[in-house]
């Protein structure tokens, strides 16, 4: 008694029913991914920009402070 192999595919397949990729998106679809994504990038940038930019600016202002005086919390 020999055994026969299946062989499934596994994942989505291209055809079929119902093809997300293939979907209409209206403009407020679009507007709402684009604002989203903005508003991550905006956030990332905030967080890691603003630290430097208030030491910049520090070192730029007279009286020419210390470093360690700009990194310090007092």
């Amino acid at each position: 008694m020999a055994s026969r192999v299946s062989l499934k595919t596994k994942g989505k397949s291209s055809s079929g029913k119902g093809a997300k990729g293939m979907e209409e998106k209206s403009p407020s679809q679009y507007f709402k991914e684009w604002s989203t994504w903005s508003f991550k990038k905006a956030k990332v940038i905030t967080h890691y920009g603003f630290i430097p930019m208030i030491i910049i600016i520090g070192m730029n202002s007279e009286p020419k402070p210390q470093i360690h005086q700009l990194l310090s919390p007092f």
